[in-house]
């Protein structure tokens, strides 16, 4: 039987890159990062996204976005660092990824690194708002969120199956509360 399956990939927020002997993993976020996330948030917050799973990168500014994201109905949920989330490639391995950890979870977030988030959310729509899909192939920036809905019974069949961009939004999208 197929049901809804819904993927939130989020990139990390801006880093810092001020302290110059940290290595990429451990760089942390940037102020505008620290701003952006919340507001992130926020939206989700509004508009009732919230994850029955949650897989991110190990990395500090991937963890630091997940902290600023978070909501009171997200306390519960169950977070996977995941280290091959630490990633850079064209998001073929984020999406067996996903198929992998998924599991009987029907709503999922991934904290993530691009080129990963943009190649992986390319590989996987086919359907939705036009200009929501420019967008997001154009640019995917730090601490964007894409929402795409599957018609499917598994996490599993994403490898083969195209979903629907439901929502492309951007930091600068939102307004500072």
């Amino acid at each position: 039987m197929k049901n809804t399956y819904t993927l939130y990939l989020l990139r990390h927020a801006k880093s810092s890159w001020e302290e110059a002997e940290l290595s990429d993993f451990d760089r942390p976020l940037s102020p505008r990062g620290c701003d952006a996330a919340p507001r992130m948030g926020r939206y989700m917050r509004k508009q009732g996204f919230v994850p029955d799973l949650i897989l991110c990168s190990p990395a500090r500014r991937a963890r630091q976005t997940l902290d600023l994201v978070m909501s009171k109905k997200m306390a519960d949920t169950e977070i996977k660092f995941i280290d091959a989330l630490y990633n850079f490639g064209d998001g073929t391995d984020l999406i067996h990824i996903i198929a992998a950890e998924g599991g009987i979870h029907r709503q999922l977030l991934v904290v993530g690194h691009n080129p990963t988030m943009q190649g992986a959310a390319s590989k996987l729509i086919d359907k939705g708002n036009e200009q929501d899909r420019k967008r997001l192939l154009q640019k995917y920036p730090t601490a964007g969120l894409a929402v795409i809905n599957f018609d499917t019974s598994s996490w599993e069949e994403i490898i083969h199956t195209k979903g629907r961009l439901e929502h492309f939004v951007r930091p600068k999208d939102l307004h500072a509360d």
